[in-house]
């Protein structure tokens, strides 16, 4: 009677493992899929690939903007912000061209190297902006991503999804992948070596 109750939470707990095996499996293909929907069309759509060094050439602070209207957006997601102008040198070719932040920013507003996230309040978005160029003007030389294909003439600070930052997103989901595989392993090697003991 107690080796029948033995053998049937066993079962149960055989079952449940290999349910918690190809939950994570399936959990994992999902995080698969979605990162593959969202982040790695962004990551092949940028064409700043090459890094290379850029030296400050002039971080100038415009008249005010309008963030524009994105699509789906209401009036009042529209605030005005300092349009900051920061023109670099071009190591890799020697030319003058448009520093942006991200390839984001270029689609927001293709006029200011740098576009704020909506605050309430103006003054901070002016404060940070004036560090910001007080920053470009201080340090002269610092790393920037170009288009090697000639496709886009400006270059961008930092890359939205950089290389690193795309292997570090598929980590998770491959752990999970991997310890799910791992536990459906486990649990049919042990059920095999169960039928094993038993036929003996």
């Amino acid at each position: 009677m107690l080796a029948k109750k033995l053998v049937t939470a066993q079962k149960r707990g055989e079952t449940r493992a290999l349910c918690l095996g190809l939950g994570m499996v399936a959990c994992s293909m999902m995080m698969y899929f979605f990162i593959g929907i969202t982040i790695v069309p962004f990551y092949t759509k940028s064409v700043w690939t090459t890094e290379t060094m850029c030296k400050v050439l002039k971080a100038n602070i415009k008249d005010e903007a309008l963030c524009p209207n994105r699509e789906g957006s209401e009036d009042e997601d529209i605030f005005p912000y300092p349009c900051l102008q920061v023109w670099v040198n071009l190591t890799a070719s020697g030319q003058e061209v448009m520093l942006y932040q991200t390839e984001d920013t270029l689609e927001k507003n293709p006029k200011c190297s740098y576009v704020p996230d909506k605050v309430e309040n103006a003054k901070e978005v002016k404060a940070r902006i004036e560090i910001i160029a007080s920053n470009f003007k201080k340090y002269q030389t610092f790393p920037c991503y170009y288009d090697p294909g000639g496709t886009q003439t400006n270059v961008i600070l930092s890359r939205l999804y950089p290389p690193k930052g795309l292997l570090f997103t598929f980590l998770w989901p491959t752990l999970m992948f991997t310890g799910g595989c791992l536990i459906i392993v486990l649990v049919k090697i042990s059920q095999y070596f169960s039928v094993l003991s038993a036929w003996q």
